[in-house]
């Protein structure tokens, strides 16, 4: 099997003065582009084999950007600058093709659109129907002679774009979010939950794609976010002074609907809680010998691999994506409407106040021996609190202030509960491995010491009613 990868410069500057279309460099964006696009290229395998570059300027600074994320590699050493590849025929780029050596299983090729385009379309029957500035496309070709490659005879397994690798880039494309102070209540709830549907399924090719973990963090956050919106309408409906008010006030179907949310966002949780802790590897190294450091980052990518193909799988899946319709209609609903319609803000102050009280309540309780599920129900009896806040962000600008730190302690306390879990799991899949064990052993214990620190940060915190907003205050 040969392999094809298609890559289109990165953005250039327009010419100018004397300038030729040969000269023109890239821009800045054009410079986050291709260097964001240097780790898909080696996830891909795409740099293991010949690398050609147009040698036109935008090209070869292409190639440069990469090079630079990529220290490692002799990347501008082995990469070959041709003249022939700056092109925009796709004839001619195909007779280019046919030229290469038969020893070349993997070749990548960073040229100029419309030619790459029309090659594509020449090899595969059909192409996407865009190659931005940046993008990649993984093709691959029976075993025969370069010289014999045959119309229609290539198939296009991957095409990838830098606004779908790097986040950062992807924000300037992403749904503009509505302005919260432009709307009556009513209006902002349906207007930001329509956003984080779209959000969602703006972020589900950068999710997918697996390069940027920020894409499956944004992913979660706006599900979850969603989902606990979706329960402060229902909970601020069903408030009410008689029970025949109380019954009258349901929202018919949204309580399926937020079901749904809650089983996607779930389904992310174990492969978000790997990136933290790879991420964490990054920067603290594990207290592990040599070899066992060796194994737990395989151990640990593999089980990523996993999670990640599962989670395309769902994302791919017809009934997922009739599911996030269904969503979307339901939010345009005059039923959705009508209910939030019958929301006020005296109703959301009386159920964050509730909800405020609760959590106090339970911040009271918990003791140095209390399990960890107590200090997993707290973060998320302050996720809710937050998010009902948020309903009203001017109003409660000071008290969610004050949520930070709150939630910062309780999201590191979850993060190491995480982490043991992996380590245990980890070192229950040794075979006849007893030094492992025994440093695996070791090093949960020194997180157990971490947690209890955080123990007694978190139950040292004072009751959220003392610093909630005046309109709260007792």
């Amino acid at each position: 099997m040969r392999h094809l990868f298609l890559m289109r410069h990165a953005k250039a500057k327009q010419g100018s003065g004397d300038m030729t279309d040969h000269q023109r460099p890239l821009s800045k964006r054009g410079r986050r582009q291709a260097a964001a696009m240097a780790v898909p290229l080696q996830r891909w395998r795409a740099l293991e084999g010949m690398v050609y570059s147009s040698d036109a300027t935008r090209t070869r600074e292409t190639l440069d950007e990469i090079a630079g994320q990529l220290t490692e590699l002799p990347l501008a050493e082995r990469a070959r600058l041709d003249e022939a590849l700056y092109t925009f025929d796709g004839q001619a780029l195909l007779a280019w093709l046919k030229h290469l050596p038969d020893e070349a299983d993997r070749v990548l090729v960073i040229g100029h659109n419309p030619a790459l385009l029309e090659l594509v379309e020449w090899l595969c029957g059909e192409a996407p129907g865009d190659l931005p500035t940046g993008g990649l496309l993984h093709l691959t070709l029976k075993e025969a002679p370069w010289q014999s490659v045959a119309r229609h005879g290539a198939h296009l397994v991957a095409s990838l774009v830098p606004e779908m690798a790097n986040h950062a880039l992807f924000q300037r494309r992403a749904p503009e979010p509505p302005n919260p102070d432009k709307a009556d209540l009513d209006q902002r709830i349906r207007e930001r939950l329509t956003h984080q549907s779209r959000m969602i399924r703006a972020l589900e090719p950068g999710v997918i794609a697996g390069v940027d973990p920020e894409f499956l963090h944004q992913y979660r956050v706006n599900l979850r976010r969603s989902r606990a919106i979706g329960e402060s309408v229902l909970a601020t409906a069903r408030r009410s002074g008689n029970k025949k008010k109380a019954t009258n006030n349901k929202v018919p179907g949204l309580k399926k609907q937020l079901k749904r949310l809650k089983q996607g966002a779930q389904a992310t949780s174990d492969l978000r809680d790997l990136d933290v802790f790879l991420e964490s590897l990054d920067t603290t190294p594990p207290p592990l010998s040599p070899r066992p450091r060796r194994d737990l980052q395989r151990w640990l990518h593999a089980r990523h691999h996993a999670h990640h193909e599962a989670l395309c799988q769902q994302l791919n899946d017809r009934d997922y994506a009739e599911a996030m319709l269904d969503w979307q209609r339901y939010l345009a609903s005059k039923l959705f409407q009508q209910a939030l319609g019958r929301l006020s803000s005296k109703r959301i102050e009386a159920v964050l106040a509730e909800r405020i009280a609760t959590h106090d309540r339970d911040l009271a309780v918990i003791s140095s021996e209390s399990d960890d599920e107590a200090f997993h129900d707290l973060r998320k009896c302050v996720k809710r609190i937050r998010y009902l806040a948020e309903l009203e962000p001017r109003r409660h600008r000071d008290f969610l202030a004050g949520l930070k730190r709150r939630q910062t302690l309780l999201g590191d306390f979850q993060d190491l509960c995480a982490r043991q879990a992996w380590i245990e799991a980890f070192a229950g899949d040794a075979r006849n491995a007893p030094r492992r064990r025994e440093e695996c052993d070791a090093w949960r214990t020194a997180l157990e010491k971490e947690k209890l620190a955080l123990r007694e940060e978190i139950m040292a915190l004072a009751p959220l009613a003392v610093s909630s907003s005046p309109s709260l205050k007792t």
